[in-house]
């Protein structure tokens, strides 16, 4: 395997070369998004670098119009869980970095179901399950106990139907495990892509490694799991330089698997203990994040976007109109932290959380704004995964699996979950939304099962 494939040259020179473009050439990038056109690096360069407020205006329109298009309005919910926060990184930037100084702790199996009890009465189907790296404390053997734990748990409502998995990078041999194990989708955020900056901020550490963290995603697919999903936090280093070396990650994954990312996260650094903000000169503010998160959605139409409780109420709310298809909701970011919060226990956490909304106050906005909240896992249980759900994605097919499946959820998630007004409000976005089932079948179940949810009745749904 060559050294990597990120070079810093090049990309610098792209955005430079950008700045010299004008009008004429963000006009034509903006035609081809419009189209739905792959662009070229030097065409997503010409939209990073773009501040006319009319092109700007223009490339959020068309962002919408895109995700609008491929994802509908349609928005997936799931829940982080942490289960250990030992680490023996040194990162600039995290509460977990191993020189400070708090209770490190580690869920027993008996802690994780207690954890995975309160999700699930919270309507959570999907985790991403969390983890600090340390070989000792929370070794894959560990994290594949976890794993177990929580798909052998069955409640009067269901069960976590889909565990994303996002730690350190490992060797091929565990990635296989992990595609053993049953997950969803491996997700590990490179952090950076300048690796100037890669290795002041990650001070010491098996994490300090550029290349290694670079082509764990390499592991990963010649392992044979199914689905990646990548990620940078921005603010470490030039938010520009980063869209960029994400685009270029992704096209090395097709180029040479022939799936890209599942996901793109597009978390910002936010305060944490131990750190100081002011030590990062690149933070980013709400008008450049819009604008990356437009420019994302436009570069890569078919990869979901993932948008965690960093951002606050207000700017979840817009930057799901420019591209975001899957946000957490309920959301703990501390080992222990749903049990710890339910009993009004001082909770450690990685990050300050800035949505402090209980779950079902956002899903009940998500539907008062519009959206169609979706719990679906069909599609790793029916191996609509990789490459498959790509070409599906790609040829607009995928649309007529995912709405009968997110109405369905939506279905058992206000009987089991919702009150009286909550599901008077899902019985109305879900009776709009059955007309556009292309499936005769499927669309009379539906309406079944919303008479059902209008009536308080015992459920019985296909999810």
């Amino acid at each position: 395997m060559s050294a990597h494939f990120i070079d810093h040259e090049y990309i610098e020179n792209l955005l430079e070369d950008a700045k010299h473009s004008g009008d004429s050439a963000v006009i034509r990038s903006l035609d081809k998004a419009e189209r739905m056109e792959t662009l070229t690096h030097r065409e997503i360069a010409t939209l990073l670098v773009n501040d006319n407020p009319d092109h700007l205006e223009r490339m959020f329109r068309i962002a919408g119009e895109i995700k609008r298009r491929i994802y509908g309005n349609r928005i997936v919910i799931f829940a982080p869980l942490y289960v250990s926060n030992f680490c023996v990184n040194r990162c600039a930037y995290c509460s977990f970095n191993h020189r400070h100084d708090f209770g490190r702790r580690k869920l027993t199996m008996d802690e994780v179901r207690e954890e995975v009890k309160v999700l699930e009465r919270m309507g959570h189907k999907r985790l991403a399950l969390e983890a600090g790296e340390h070989d000792g404390e929370c070794p894959i053997d560990y994290i594949l106990d976890c794993i177990k734990t929580i798909y052998s748990m069955k409640f009067e409502n269901g069960e976590i139907r889909r565990i994303n998995v996002n730690i350190a990078a490992t060797t091929t041999e565990n990635y296989r495990r992990l595609k053993q194990a049953g997950i969803g989708t491996y997700i590990l955020f490179q952090e950076t892509y300048d690796e100037p900056v890669y290795n002041r901020v990650h001070i010491a550490g098996p994490k300090k490694d550029f290349v290694y963290h670079l082509t764990a995603f390499d592991r990963a697919l010649e392992a044979g799991l199914d689905d990646v999903g990548g990620g940078v936090l921005f603010g470490l280093a030039d938010p520009y330089f980063d869209v960029l070396g994400l685009m270029i990650h992704n096209e090395h994954l097709e180029r040479k698997y022939n799936t890209g990312f599942h996901t793109i996260s597009v978390p910002r650094i936010c305060p944490a203990a131990g750190m100081n903000i002011a030590d990062f000169p690149n933070l980013v503010d709400d008008a450049i994040f819009a604008k990356i998160v437009a420019i994302i959605r436009i570069a890569v139409p078919f990869t979901g976007m993932i948008l965690s409780t960093r951002e606050n109420h207000v700017m979840r709310k817009q930057l799901l109109e420019l591209g975001i298809s899957q946000i957490s909701a309920g959301s703990s970011t501390g080992v222990g932290g749903y049990a710890q919060r339910e009993k009004n226990e001082t909770i450690t956490p990685q990050f300050l959380a800035n949505d402090d909304r209980i779950a079902l106050s956002v899903i009940a906005e998500l539907m008062d704004d519009g959206y169609l909240p979706s719990f679906c896992t069909a599609c790793y249980r029916s191996g609509r995964t990789g490459d498959r759900f790509m070409s599906l994605a790609k040829t607009g097919q995928i649309g007529n699996v995912c709405l009968p499946n997110a109405l369905m959820t939506l279905c058992e998630y206000a009987m089991d979950y919702g009150d009286d007004a909550f599901r008077k409000k899902a019985a109305a976005v879900i009776t709009n939304e059955i007309p556009t089932i292309a499936n005769e079948h499927i669309r009379r179940r539906t309406a079944e099962n919303v008479e059902k949810i209008s009536s308080g009745a015992g459920r019985d749904f296909f999810v």
